[in-house]
């Protein structure tokens, strides 16, 4: 049995049916050199049963709470249903990229059962149409609550089901596994009052830390001469009361090319130009629409802190950092280079305040506040003129650059998609893998009624941007004419 943090409740707090917190990965594999050529649904059960020992979140489902007054616990799920949580399904005829994306959409809209352990996953079949993907491929989409993961151990959850070899023997599954009661009503009230006894201290203790901190960011923010008043805070249409439709596409790339971006930019990172890329669609879809604000548009990136903390501390590892997108910049590699000003800006004030910082916050407020608070800014928020500091998040999760196999088919391509909340309606998920980068786009069908044109505005901006960096041709020098006597 383990007690959930604050942050990881403030998650479980977030649930609606209007928005889900699960992060879905989503893999697709090509199965042609699997001896018969297709791998069979009780072959991938066989995995998920063989690897279940390897990831706690697998079996545990959420328990106690003391009504609000302290976080829910963990337990090992007694009725634990394999067959439950590992489903399949197929597209049908001609099963192509758009009838795959409205599937995707539809499953990730779908909350899971909380009173069951946080995740599901779907074998897809029927992949018959779908550009860019080996012929009879399959793919396999994980749904986790947010509570469980974050971007770091999402990816220990995907390296524990597969192999690095086609033909690797699964483990033996293990039968030393035991389910746990809920917890009495007794122990949970008794540890509900020793936390929250604790919490002022902490609370006391982080605020310490804190203030001193921000006060050196402001500082440094100072010296760098940022003008806080030309960052937007105006709202876009992704800044409002998100719906329970989900709509999404993807942007495939291939790593090798963004990277060449990168090097002609000195100092850009991968993410800057990926930043770069997001900020030119977001700017072409709002000029489309007439809603472009006059000052730049900011996004929120998730960082992960598990190197500042202890390693082996539980829960969810991640602060969040914002970074201006420049998107008042017309010329794409002039906004690269602002991004990538913007971002080095950010990072530094981030070490200086520390993102485990903020994030250390949360575990001296009572779950009650943050519970109330998470409430009624999903009411308040929408109905009043509140500034928007954040219009986009943009989470960045590097994947395997090795060969991945589940059942022996091999891993081609890997994307994700992530939650939408209240005020934060389009989210961006880029992952990277297989020598690919995919940037996932998110949002509710009433914000983003035409996806299509969103996409064609991704495509739009990182070919201006490669076509202005590395593929734009030098000019030609001319050939010497030689002196006749």
């Amino acid at each position: 049995m383990e007690q959930l943090t604050e942050l990881d409740n403030a998650f479980i707090q977030m649930e609606s049916n209007r928005t889900p917190m699960h992060i879905t990965p989503v893999i697709f594999y090509d199965q042609s050199d699997v001896p018969g050529g297709k791998v069979r649904f009780k072959d991938i059960l066989k995995v998920f049963e063989c690897n279940l020992h390897k990831s706690k979140i697998f079996r545990r489902k959420l328990a106690g709470g003391a009504l609000g007054f302290d976080t829910p616990y963990w337990i090992e799920d007694e009725q634990f249903d394999l067959e439950f949580h590992v489903r399949h399904i197929a597209l049908p005829r001609p099963g192509d990229w758009r009838q795959l994306c409205i599937l995707m959409a539809r499953l990730h809209a779908r909350g899971l059962d909380m009173k069951r352990p946080l995740w599901e996953a779907y074998v897809i079949e029927g992949l018959n149409a779908v550009e860019g993907l080996p012929e009879n491929s399959f793919a396999l989409m994980l749904k986790v609550h947010q509570s469980a993961i974050d971007g770091v151990s999402g990816a220990e959850i995907i390296t524990a089901l597969h192999s690095l070899k086609p033909d690797e023997p699964l483990p033996e599954a293990r039968d030393d596994w035991h389910g746990e009661s809920s917890p009495s009503a007794s122990k949970v009230l008794t540890q509900a009052y020793i936390n929250n006894i604790k919490r002022p201290i902490r609370l006391a203790s982080t605020v310490g830390q804190l203030v001193p901190a921000v006060i050196k960011a402001n500082k440094l923010s100072a010296e760098r001469g940022e003008d806080q008043e030309e960052r937007s805070l105006e709202r876009t249409r992704f800044n409002a009361r998100v719906g329970s439709h989900r709509v999404t596409d993807t942007l495939i790339m291939e790593l090798a090319r963004i990277k060449k971006i990168r090097q002609c930019v000195p100092g850009a990172t991968i993410n800057d130009v990926i930043v770069a890329t997001v900020s030119g669609a977001m700017r072409k879809y709002l000029e489309a629409h007439e809603e472009l604000p006059e000052h730049s548009l900011t996004c929120a990136a998730p960082v992960s802190v598990r190197q500042e903390r202890n390693s082996e501390s539980k829960g969810n590892q991640v602060g969040m950092m914002t970074i201006d997108m420049a998107t008042d910049v017309a010329d794409p590699v002039a906004r690269l280079q602002a991004v990538m000003s913007h971002a080095t800006n950010s990072k530094e004030t981030s070490q200086v305040v520390g993102a485990g910082v903020m994030m250390e916050v949360t575990r001296g407020l009572w779950p009650q506040f943050t519970n109330l608070t998470m409430r009624a800014a999903s009411l308040v928020a929408p109905k009043n003129a509140i500034p928007m500091p954040v219009h986009t998040v943009i989470s960045n999760v590097p994947g395997p650059q090795f060969p991945l196999y589940l059942a022996g088919a091999r891993v081609h391509l890997l994307m994700g998609m992530g939650p939408l909340v209240d005020m934060s309606g389009l989210f961006h998920a880029v992952i990277s893998g297989m020598g690919l980068i995919t940037i996932n786009f998110l949002s509710c069908r009433e914000m983003l009624p035409d996806p299509d044109f969103y996409k064609q505005c991704l495509e739009e901006s990182y070919t201006e941007l490669e076509a202005a960096t590395f593929l734009k041709k030098k000019p030609r020098r001319r050939k010497r004419q030689a002196k006749t006597a």
